[in-house]
């Protein structure tokens, strides 16, 4: 794809092209600066919004089917409906809402919000294969529906087998996984995208930013692993103290549960770490890139947020609200994390930025 640099061109069209496109990136807080190259990636006719903004409410909607996926686990309803793809018999679609009490509620509630998030995610995907030229953003909106039903059947799986540890952990982690391929159709939708980042030049320390973000990401994934094995091995309260572990910094390591669950605290120790080494980054560097410093920005408050609930969910005894919210936001961390990387890949990487419109 052409690129089409920012520098004025001899022509006065070209002159006021140029000056329209530095005043837009300089009111997104993307000004042209010393050492920067800013590039544009022309629209084609005809292109809108309404598939970038039906990709953000199934972004939003996933968000949210996380969280209800962490409320059956804080409340132990995941065997409350013991058959599937049925409910007691019934059609999933049919089940009779006066039976929707205690932790039926909550399981057959995260059937039903997984099932519209499955439609959001077909709907998704046609829209993209009938609309999108970007064979890559067609593939990925597939690779979202593959996820989406991967994850319906192992939600089936883990019940019909009476919640495996190692089945349900896996649950919870493509669940995850989907999360970003769902904000990367987000992201790859967007108008900003198409028109095209602000690429920035090159810069002594700008090629080890994207790999900072990507490995931050990568720990938080990890830390997630972890977290989702610690719930459903019931290891939650393995350590029922906070700061301290089992009344040591280091416990006696009696059985796996310890060991896992002091293992999502070294975890947290690690993503706190990488965190704070990536937010000092783009600060420094790139304090005046709102698409790079306010996600930063972002995933340093979502840490703290996450951090305290972990707290709370130990000092509560695992406490159903906490607990759920530290599931969702450990989701926003992952989910902050990513959109950080891709942007940082994009902007500061010259030759991601010169492949982009594969994209």
């Amino acid at each position: 794809m052409n690129v089409i640099n920012a520098t004025p061109s001899p022509s006065g069209r070209g002159r006021r092209e140029a000056q329209a496109r530095q005043g837009e990136a300089s009111r997104e807080g993307e000004g042209h600066k010393s050492g920067h190259i800013l590039r544009r990636y022309p629209l084609s006719n005809g292109e809108g919004i309404a598939l970038h903004r039906f990709a953000l409410f199934t972004a939003g909607c996933t968000a949210f089917l996380i969280f209800v996926g962490g409320l059956v686990t804080s409340t132990e309803s995941g065997l409350s409906v013991p058959d599937w793809p049925t409910t007691y018999g019934w059609n999933m679609f049919t089940f009779p809402l006066s039976k929707w009490v205690g932790g039926i509620f909550y399981e057959h509630s995260h059937r039903m919000v997984a099932s519209f998030v499955g439609l959001l995610t077909v709907i998704l995907t046609v829209w993209t294969w009938l609309r999108e030229k970007r064979a890559s953003l067609r593939w990925l909106s597939a690779a979202a529906l593959s996820a989406v039903i991967l994850q319906g059947v192992l939600g089936g799986i883990t019940v019909l087998f009476l919640l495996p540890a190692p089945i349900s952990t896996l649950h919870a982690c493509l669940a995850q996984g989907f999360f970003c391929l769902i904000i990367a159709m987000t992201v790859f939708t967007s108008p900003q995208w198409k028109r095209g980042l602000p690429s920035i030049g090159s810069h002594a320390e700008a090629s080890s930013v994207p790999t900072l973000c990507a490995a931050t990401t990568a720990a938080v994934y990890v830390q997630l692993i972890l977290g989702a094995l610690m719930r459903h091995t019931a290891a939650g309260l393995a350590i029922p103290d906070f700061p301290l572990a089992l009344g040591h910094i280091i416990p006696p390591f009696t059985s796996n549960k310890v060991i896992i669950h002091f293992a999502h605290r070294v975890g947290a120790v690690v993503v706190t770490t990488m965190v704070a080494w990536t937010f000092i980054r783009v600060a420094r560097l790139y304090a005046g890139y709102s698409l790079l410093f306010r996600p930063a920005v972002t995933l340093v408050v979502l840490l703290g947020v996450q951090l305290v609930l972990g707290a709370m969910t130990v000092w509560t005894a695992k406490s159903i609200i906490p607990t759920t919210a530290h599931v969702l936001a450990g989701a926003l961390v992952l989910g902050t994390s990513f959109l950080l990387t891709v942007r940082s890949y994009a902007m500061l990487s010259v030759r991601v930025a010169n492949c982009r419109g594969a994209l």
